[in-house]
């Protein structure tokens, strides 16, 4: 079992930057990808950004492209993600995600993915 602890949340204003971290503990020798994903009021939860966890390969949805940063420390099993020049529309409830061993449908599909925290709130007021 891995338990995953999202901290970091918080209310901000438009423009302003909130740096999100995600504690992994429990059996994480065999992580292969980390995700943050969002769950917005009403919405579906999306894909946000991902890194796998021996390459440090990044991914990054379109919409926070240029803006948000995903990075990892293997030594703390910790990883985080720097959301910049934040935008109302980036207010959700924001999941860190752990999958171990390669899946088809990583790292965009939510259902590769094994562990789930339970959430941090993201509000970016106009």
């Amino acid at each position: 079992q891995v338990q995953l602890v999202e901290s970091g949340g918080g209310l901000v204003q438009a423009g302003g930057s909130l740096r999100l971290s995600c504690a992994a503990s429990g059996r994480t020798f065999n992580t292969y990808t980390m995700g943050w994903f969002r769950q917005g009021p009403g919405k579906e939860r999306e894909f946000v950004a991902a890194i796998t966890w021996s390459g440090g390969v990044t991914y990054y949805a379109d919409s926070v492209k240029g803006r948000f940063t995903i990075s990892k420390d293997n030594a703390k099993d910790t990883v985080y993600l720097q959301m910049n020049s934040l935008k109302p529309e980036d207010t959700a409830v924001y999941y860190c995600a752990s999958a171990t061993g390669f899946k088809f449908g990583l790292p965009h599909r939510m259902s590769p993915y094994d562990y789930w925290g339970q959430g941090t709130q993201v509000t970016v007021s106009p």
